[in-house]
């Protein structure tokens, strides 16, 4: 069955425990700050309604720094994007900071480029759960070096990727992706399949392919620093040939996402070569999700009756880690 609505696919993923957006923020506190001054490395999505383009970006520790709470500075040289960058383009970001398994994804509009730097205005910033990093076992990789320069085997190896995708007032989101080699990704009659797993039920990939088709994935091999760039355009079904091709342990996703590619490579990638993810780094101490989660969702502006709830059951002592760490257990499939 292909799902064509939001209804739909809602249905079928599940509802979320709690409002929406109850853990975003729409400008970088400090937290976020502090996340960004460890970050190595960078999936950026730039776009407008019909058109986006994921670019790798990355350097040393704090290449990207918040000029203030509402607008980033990224050099345009940490970049590996083709394409000429547009004032009021949006963008979609996802931070990776070395030896943690969350990162930071934040949202919004290029405003500016001078001397070299890119401005990005911040609209939306929130700390991604963990499961994409663990299912990949991103930090751990099996060995380091080149790849196969074979798409179809890059494809089976493949454990980690970024997804972006635009909605209709163009508005641009990356979402992570991990799994088991084989499971991550497939090829198979001319598409992409790419499975849902168990996450935060927030479909903001989802809401945006219902709305638009365009899709770019950046999918990696951990330990290695090539990568395979695609774009293309994605469907979302739930037939069920497709949705047992990708079980594991026993548990079949609820959707399965089928990506019809306009332009497939395996390139080196630069950003990574220069963000040196690999051996991992010792997670920074002073960054604990639990905290970072509480913290945002306390800020949020969500002032429902659910999302009242929300924040005095995350103000109880031990209540976050406690979740966490049972969803992280009893949830990654």
């Amino acid at each position: 069955m292909k799902l064509t609505t939001i209804e739909q696919v809602q249905k079928t993923v599940g509802k979320l425990p709690a409002p929406r957006d109850l853990k975003v923020i729409d400008y970088i506190d400090e937290h976020a700050k502090r996340w960004l001054s460890y970050a190595r490395f960078a999936f950026i999505a730039l776009g407008k309604a019909g058109r986006i383009k994921l670019s790798a970006a990355g350097g040393e520790e704090g290449f990207v720094s918040a000029s203030n709470p509402k607008h980033l500075l990224i050099p345009l040289t940490a970049l590996e994007t083709e394409n000429t960058v547009e004032i009021d383009s949006s963008f979609g970001a996802l931070f990776i900071v070395s030896g943690m398994d969350e990162t930071l994804r934040v949202n919004g509009k290029v405003s500016d480029i001078t001397d070299g730097l890119l401005t990005l205005r911040v609209e939306e910033c929130y700390l991604h759960c963990a499961k994409a990093f663990r299912r990949s076992s991103f930090w751990e990789p099996q060995s380091q070096g080149k790849s196969h320069d074979d798409i179809s085997r890059f494809v089976k190896q493949s454990k980690f990727l970024g997804l972006a995708s635009i909605n209709n007032s163009g508005q641009t989101d990356v979402s992570p992706k991990g799994d088991l080699e084989n499971f991550l990704i497939q090829e198979e009659d001319g598409f992409i399949g790419l499975a849902d797993r168990p996450g935060n039920r927030r479909i903001d990939s989802f809401r945006n392919i219902i709305e638009q088709q365009a899709v770019s994935i950046i999918a990696m091999v951990p330990g290695c620093n090539d990568i395979l760039e695609l774009q293309g355009t994605a469907e979302l079904f739930t037939d069920e040939h497709l949705l047992q091709q990708f079980t594991v342990q026993g548990k079949e996703p609820t959707v399965v996402t089928k990506i019809t590619p306009t332009s497939m490579r395996i390139k080196p990638s630069i950003a990574l070569a220069n963000s040196a993810l690999w051996p991992a780094k010792i997670a920074p101490k002073d960054l604990a999700p639990s905290e970072i989660f509480k913290a945002h969702i306390k800020l949020s502006k969500v002032k429902s009756l659910q999302a009242k709830i929300a924040r005095a059951v995350v103000s109880l002592p031990g209540a976050v880690e406690r979740g966490l760490k049972s969803d992280y257990k009893n949830n990654m499939y």
